[in-house]
């Protein structure tokens, strides 16, 4: 099965022609509300794409916290491992423009009291997966990340958002997964040499024994293991909403694995899925089903 231990958020999303530069206002079209939190988002994606899912985190005592969780509970995800504390729900203040791109403030709220007791008594064995972001304690995600490799479960670990720190818990994480701009962030943190990112990518692994995968938007991914690089395209799509195309991956890249899939049939079955995620507006309510997945994959691959 698949632990996630991170936030969960209620999105508060408004549309704009075009995104705002520093202390520009501008017009809106539509608001609307939404599930999310990268860990719920991930946690929903990996149970829609077949995985039993246990999701690990907290949640306010207040009126975001039902319309926070209803799609979790809804896709079956186990929420036995929610707490509810005494302070606001987390959320994600959300700008989409006009061209499909955006801009978001999380407000981190109650996943600021997801503990490291939370992570070491989650439950999770041998054989199990635990996916991670950085959306809530720093100290909890290093207290998951050694109570996987303690009982033999394997981690994944996505560093967004990127901060301070993270090139030292990153390397504990048996699949660590970033984009473009958090990789090489990274590699500076981390002091990584190499002439280009494939390169930086090989002195990740030759450093860590570990796997790494990058994903480049509509460039695709690209990813090094020990024994192994690879280099996949992405679908080619007119983008309606990028918000959750990130988690989605995460997601499906993660049940891929525990389900016995291969690196790169994982990786490019959740790129499929990442892209779907882009064709409808939101988060979660964006993340396709397996079915769907699948369709696209087939018809991508003919």
């Amino acid at each position: 099965m698949i632990f996630v231990v991170g936030s969960i958020n209620l999105d508060l999303i408004g549309r704009v022609g075009r995104l705002p530069a520093p202390g520009e206002t501008v017009s809106g079209s539509d608001f609307s509300t939404a599930p999310g939190g990268k860990g719920a988002n991930q946690a929903l994606a990996a149970r829609r794409a077949g995985s039993e899912v246990h999701m690990v985190g907290a949640v306010g005592n207040d009126a975001f916290a039902p319309e926070a969780t209803a799609l979790l509970a809804a896709g079956g995800v186990d929420l036995s491992r929610v707490r509810h504390v005494d302070t606001a729900t987390g959320v994600a203040l959300i700008l989409v423009g006009g061209d499909a791109e955006n801009m978001i403030a999380v407000v981190p709220g109650a996943n600021g009291a997801v503990s490291v007791a939370d992570a070491a008594n989650a439950g999770m064995g041998e054989g199990d997966f635990v996916l991670l972001q950085n959306e809530i304690p720093l100290e909890t995600v290093q207290a998951a990340l050694k109570a996987a490799r303690s009982v033999g479960a394997v981690s994944l670990l996505n560093l967004a958002p990127f901060g301070a720190e993270l090139a030292r818990i990153a390397r504990d994480a048996d699949i660590l997964i970033v984009n473009e701009i958090e990789f090489d962030l990274l590699c500076r943190q981390a002091g990584l040499a190499g002439g280009d990112r494939a390169a930086r990518m090989q002195a990740w692994v030759a450093s860590t024994g570990r796997i790494v995968v990058v994903t480049l938007g509509a460039d695709g991914v690209i990813a090094a293991a020990p024994d192994m690089a690879l280099a996949l395209p992405a679908m080619k799509i007119e983008p309606v909403d990028t918000v959750g195309a990130g988690d989605t991956f995460c997601g499906y890249l993660a049940q891929g694995l525990q389900a016995g899939l291969g690196l790169e049939q994982a990786i490019r079955r959740a790129g499929v899925a990442g892209s779907l995620a882009c064709l409808k507006p939101g988060a979660q309510p964006a993340i396709p089903q397996a079915g769907e997945v699948g369709q696209a994959l087939r018809g991508w691959k003919s």
